[in-house]
């Protein structure tokens, strides 16, 4: 363990040799940094698109640069080979979200660093990533205060205000929007098409079933818009 801490501390520079211990330091390092970064995205991904295949690319991504880095070492034409046989793969798979690329970029750059064996700016930089990851999840940054729900549903007649499907609008909604009423072409009386701002997604069943409760309503539709559109 002393040994091993000694080489997390020492100083690289460009011209440290690759010993055999060095390498497997970098490449365990970089497994174990990889798997931080993995279980970062898997634990705050949201939506329909997750990939389990992703996830463990991103691990095997940041052990395969390490080894590349000590392969190149400080040889320039095997750098110059590399980028030659690199250039012959095609990459066919199409990169739909910005964060995906952002943390295909974090795996790269820490395999590089301990590629390099600069250990603690692989340690301190997977640290910090991590901490800035966490904060946008937990305080959901950047998310925009919009209309996030479409409902439509079915009626006798005509509601007012303080009919009770508004009174359930307004306990599990921050706000909601009366788009169109219309004529059933079933005759089943009014359709009505609503807005909504719903406060939490994990109580939409609970929504739509006091709806349901609700005598004469029928052919009750919720659409989620922010979870279509990351599909």
């Amino acid at each position: 363990m002393h040994q091993i801490w000694e080489m997390l501390n020492r100083p690289s520079s460009v011209g440290n040799l690759f010993s055999p211990e060095s390498v497997l330091l970098s490449l365990l390092l970089a497994f174990v940094l990889g798997q931080v970064i993995a279980w970062l995205y898997y634990f705050t991904h949201t939506g329909l698109s997750y990939s389990k295949s992703f996830v463990q690319s991103l691990v095997i991504e940041a052990v395969v640069i390490s080894l590349i880095m000590a392969v190149i070492g400080n040889n320039i034409t095997r750098a110059f080979g590399l980028m030659g046989a690199l250039a012959i793969i095609r990459f066919r798979n199409v990169i739909k979200d910005t964060r995906d690329m952002v943390f295909i970029f974090c795996a790269l750059v820490i395999g590089m660093a301990t590629g390099t064996q600069s250990y603690s700016i692989a340690i301190i930089g997977t640290i910090v990533l991590s901490c800035i990851i966490l904060y946008l999840h937990v305080s959901a940054f950047g998310t925009h205060e919009s209309h996030n729900g479409f409902l439509r549903f079915t009626f006798p007649k005509h509601i007012g205000s303080e009919h009770a499907i508004t009174a359930v609008l307004k306990r599990f909604c921050g706000s909601y929007v009366l788009v169109s009423t219309s004529d059933s072409p079933e005759g089943q009386g009014v359709e009505y098409a609503y807005q909504l701002m719903v406060r939490s997604y994990g109580k939409n069943e609970e929504m739509l079933n006091m709806l349901e409760k609700i005598e004469g309503i029928g052919n009750i539709n919720l659409t989620m818009q922010e979870r279509l559109l990351e599909v």
